[in-house]
């Protein structure tokens, strides 16, 4: 799964450290202060209420992920529009740079070749350099989807694989943006690949789900999303160059779709 490469893939490269250490601090006190604030003022409240639908027992259980899911949206919101989306950003940015990808990053920032770090090869993004774009959509149909936890025992499960079909595609914003991807191109790409970001997005959600740690699980998740696109690229080029055998076949039909469309020299917004 590409979310669980994104961990073992930041774990085992130190230059993505220091991006991590930057927001250590702030997303970890703002991750505490949000989950103490929602336990301490709504969990009983919320208990209650679901043991209207639910066994008493199960409540509590639910009450949980119910409390840990709003924790995540509001630390995710918080985290990435004031503290880390510029980090997401270069963490996408220098896995692809170090995976081999470097032309396709020049695209959206200057690269600094005679460096040897990825990290440090990065100029400043160009203005509207951004990882996943702020969402009222993504926002609204989260409240709408709550409702769904007072279903007993599959509610929360239905809950998260619907927030996740509409969170997954923004992981690759950053990637469309790069290749400059029109509004259609861009639905009809996810349209292709629709489950596979479903579960992509799932399994990012189930980890923002985790208390504390959400806020390393958001860098290791932008990882994994450049290693999706650093899969899909190189499928792009075996096949641009009219090499692709049957591992290249085979990832094109693991992907579910074709290769994507070829570059477009001015990036469209």
């Amino acid at each position: 799964m590409l979310v669980e490469q994104g961990i073992y893939y930041f774990l085992a490269h130190p230059f993505l450290y220091p991006l991590l250490r930057a927001r250590l601090l702030p997303g970890l006190l703002l991750s505490l202060f949000v989950l103490f604030t929602l336990f301490f003022w709504t969990y009983i409240p919320q208990v209650f209420f679901l043991a209207i639908f639910h066994p008493f027992a199960l409540a509590w259980i639910n009450g949980a992920f119910l409390v840990l899911g709003e924790g995540a949206a509001i630390t995710a919101l918080l985290f990435e529009a004031f503290l880390v989306d510029e980090t997401l950003v270069d963490v996408f940015d220098a896995v692809l740079v170090n995976e081999g990808c470097a032309d396709l990053v020049e695209r959206g920032r200057d690269i600094d070749r005679e460096e040897t770090d990825p990290v440090k090869m990065l100029s400043r993004p160009r203005a509207g350099a951004v990882y996943s774009p702020f969402s009222i959509r993504q926002i609204v149909e989260f409240i709408l989807f709550l409702p769904f936890n007072l279903i007993p025992l599959v509610g929360t499960p239905i809950f998260l694989f619907l927030t996740g079909y509409r969170a997954g595609p923004l992981h690759h914003w950053r990637y469309f943006k790069l290749l400059g991807y029109t509004s259609k191109e861009r639905k009809q790409f996810v349209k292709a690949r629709k489950l596979r970001y479903t579960w992509f997005g799932t399994a990012a959600l189930l980890l923002q789900l985790v208390p504390v740690l959400s806020m390393l699980f958001l860098l290791t998740t932008a990882a994994g999303s450049a290693l999706w696109v650093v899969r899909l690229e190189r499928v792009r080029t075996a096949v641009e160059g009219g090499e692709t055998g049957e591992e290249g076949r085979g990832e094109l039909h693991d992907d579910g779709a074709d290769e994507p469309p070829p570059y477009r020299d001015t990036p469209s917004h």
